[in-house]
């Protein structure tokens, strides 16, 4: 746990999880993570964000060190369980407190924490509260990640606590960040968390241009006191803008599909395109999610099982679909035997998006001279829809 004034009366109370591996069951992490809540001492005492039930004491420990007598407002900016999981505990501990968040987040935190009405009081955008020496200004930030999110910004000292927006899944001894040790942890959280919701974060982004930050304090991971870094590379991530790279994620079963991505990449890394290939069986899908961000075209490259394709690999691109990475282009490499209808699989997996797909190459057995064949004609056509977009 890590207890930083970062601001005269502004407290950031940053409680590690240094073992924790996994997210929403769902998300990897190789570096644990941090629940970060702010305490800021005036007239008015406010805690902004709590922490995730499993760091609990942690929080109340640091309560104790501030000497905390009193808190009259907990402000919740998103109502996951991360962020609000202690809530009803600091309630609980200090009964004169109140809930500040968004109408919607009002409705979930009644739903998933049973905090009584009378507790919560719900703001507007724009809405400000005075608190003393500071005020406070609310930011509604809808989608990110949910519905209810706001942003609050602290005007006297053009403090920014976004919660999840600029977070990093990132247990750390540093508060404050680099540019060399958190933008890497930082590209991992959007692509996991935030890229599918990149185009309501544009707008954003435009919005959080009207208000002068000087410190950006997250939710999770380091704290910014160069702002600057962090939101320069989420407008690029944001950006419709994507590179001279392919991604190509593929389960080999027999070796067929493994020899064919081989030939592949090599046809590829002849033309000057950066590959990323990637083998679904040990893959971690952090490290797929952020080679997502910026990639011009992704391949998908699977045997035949029962007819379809590899399970891995529908999984797979069924991530692939519900993050929207803004790639331009998607071709498959498949193998069977006896039959297959992966296409028709891909097809309405896909249907929808807003992707180019380019001619796939699928084959009987193991790959022959005249598949390699269609794998260099497969290589230049990708080639040639980098070079349109001018990555090349």
């Amino acid at each position: 746990m890590i207890i930083k004034e970062i601001k005269e009366n502004i407290y950031a109370i940053i409680t590690n999880d240094w073992d924790r591996r996994l997210f929403d069951e769902l998300i990897p992490l190789p570096e644990g993570t941090s629940y970060n809540s702010y305490f800021l001492k005036d007239e008015k005492n406010v805690i902004i964000d709590s922490s995730d039930p499993r760091t609990k004491d942690k929080l109340f420990k640091a309560i104790e060190q501030l000497k905390i007598e009193k808190i009259d407002f907990i402000i919740s900016n998103h109502s996951e369980q991360d962020h609000s999981g202690t809530i009803p505990d600091i309630l609980e501990k200090f009964k004169q407190a109140k809930v500040i968040t968004s109408e919607k987040g009002k409705e979930f935190l009644k739903s998933l924490l049973l905090i009584p009405e009378d507790r919560i009081i719900s703001v507007k955008d724009g809405e400000k509260i005075n608190i003393g020496q500071k005020t406070l200004q609310f930011i509604y930030a809808p989608f990110v990640h949910w519905p209810e999110t706001i942003l609050t910004y602290e005007i006297k000292n053009k403090i920014l606590f976004p919660c999840d927006l600029f977070g990093s899944h990132l247990a750390t001894s540093k508060i404050w960040a680099t540019e060399n040790d958190f933008l890497k942890g930082a590209k991992r959280y959007y692509a996991e968390i935030m890229m599918p919701f990149r185009n309501q974060i544009k707008k954003h982004l435009e919005k959080l241009k009207n208000y002068q930050v000087e410190i950006i304090a997250p939710s999770h991971g380091p704290v910014y006191d160069k702002p600057e870094v962090i939101i320069d590379a989420y407008n690029q991530w944001v950006s419709d803008n994507v590179k001279n790279c392919v991604v190509i994620l593929y389960v080999s079963m027999h070796g067929s599909i493994k020899k064919a991505v081989d030939y592949f990449v090599k046809a590829l890394i002849e033309k000057d395109i950066e590959v990323k290939p990637f083998n679904l069986t040990e893959t971690d899908i952090g490290e797929l999610a952020i080679s997502l961000v910026d990639s011009a075209t992704v391949i998908i490259g699977t045997p035949t099982v029962i007819g379809g394709p590899h399970p891995y690999v529908l999984s797979a691109t069924y991530l692939f679909k519900i993050l929207k990475p803004k790639t331009k282009f998607v071709s498959i490499i498949g193998s069977f035997l006896w039959g297959t209808n992966m296409l028709k699989y891909f097809e309405e997996i896909l249907k929808g998006e807003n992707l180019e797909i380019i001619e796939p190459v699928i084959f009987k057995g193991f790959p022959t001279k005249e598949i390699f064949e269609k794998l260099e004609t497969l290589a230049e056509k990708i080639y040639q829809k980098h070079k349109e977009l001018n990555l090349i």
